[in-house]
């Protein structure tokens, strides 16, 4: 039987590693830690890592006290649960949701070996459309928190496909054990249906010439499977696009068209308009709620439900104004710029 050899690690060219494998030591916050500040330092976020956004924002507005139950409704690198657990002190439960069979194994050890264990934090794997069902089992909530970001580290693995920069499966789903990849989309959709994806999910300017250009290559063959297919195909749809102009568009729509894609595999916006919908009846009386957006779409959303709940009597208070991130974490952290926080309270009964 032939011995296993030792492989030694593949070094990279250049003073920083460029590929996502090439960037251990960015993946190993706990052994490489100067490392890590430095990468956090430029403003960009390590490999494999995700900084949490707001956190003291929404501290702020959850008021958290020993001894409550709260929902971590998208419990991805566990930043934000970890804070919350640690104002608990020990005392409550903080249950965290997330459809991500792959990131989620991941956080729970991460939270464990930070000494939070089952009496403290406990997961489910699931979508937090279904809040009503998780409440049946664990009973009402003091606080909760939903992100509706998808987290840096699924953003930067190549083999999710969620970003245009990197080659990749075109695939865009959270939960890649379930339905279909976003390459699998684009074949069972029509030209039509693809360009009002486009425009309903990020108000994308060009989605006519993007969706001909995307289904012309398509009908002569090109299984449109992976990022850099897709974005090939963007970057040949906006040939007209004045030189000067083009780089930063090209861009913008690129960004824009896997927004939208994202959107459409994970049913984002029908797992909002549900979780919303249910929110208030998971609420103890005097809960307090915090909803992170991204997008205009779904901070349209959050501000409509709040507002008709409201009125509604089922919310006593709510935010009037977004609350943004401050200059100085924008500039630390730039993924976090286009973020918007929404708070309520859940009225009296």
């Amino acid at each position: 039987m032939e011995e296993n050899k030792h492989k030694r690690r593949v070094h990279y060219s250049g003073k920083y590693p460029k590929k996502f494998e090439e960037k251990y030591k960015e993946q190993n916050p706990e052994k490489y830690a100067d490392t890590v500040a430095h990468v956090i330092s430029k403003g960009s976020t390590p490999a494999g890592m995700h900084i949490s956004i707001m956190v003291q924002e929404i501290l702020d507005v959850l008021k958290i006290q020993p001894g409550e139950q709260g929902l971590d409704c998208t419990l991805g690198y566990g930043g934000h649960t970890r804070k919350m657990l640690e104002k608990l002190g020990g005392q409550g439960c903080i249950y965290g949701l997330d459809v991500d069979p792959i990131e989620s194994k991941k956080t729970i050890e991460r939270l464990r070996n930070a000494g939070f264990g089952e009496d403290v934090f406990r997961f489910i794997q699931t979508n937090f459309a279904n809040i009503d069902h998780v409440a049946k089992e664990t009973g009402k909530f003091d606080f909760v928190l939903a992100d509706l970001g998808v987290s840096s580290m699924q953003i930067d693995d190549p083999s999710r496909g969620f970003s245009y920069k990197i080659d990749g499966p075109l695939d865009l789903r959270l939960d890649p054990e379930h339905g279909e990849s976003a390459a699998q989309r684009l074949h069972n959709i029509t030209r039509e249906e693809f360009v009002g994806m486009l425009l309903e999910n990020s108000d994308e300017p060009y989605a006519q010439e993007i969706a001909d250009k995307v289904f012309s290559l398509m009908k002569k063959g090109d299984p449109m499977d992976t990022t850099t297919a897709l974005r090939k195909a963007i970057e040949d749809a906006l040939w007209k696009v004045p030189k000067e102009e083009k780089a930063q568009t090209i861009k913008k729509s690129c960004a824009r068209v896997f927004q939208a894609l994202r959107i459409d595999v994970n049913s984002e916006f029908e797992v909002l308009y549900s979780f919303l919908d249910k929110l208030p009846g998971i609420l103890n009386p005097g809960a307090r709620v915090a909803i992170l957006t991204f997008h205009s779409g779904e901070d349209r959303l959050v501000k409509k439900s709040f507002k008709e709940l409201k009125k509604a009597g089922l919310y006593s208070e709510i935010s009037e104004d977004v609350i943004r991130p401050s200059a100085e974490e924008c500039r630390l952290n730039p993924r976090s710029k286009s973020t918007k926080l929404r708070w309520a309270i859940k009225s009296a009964e």
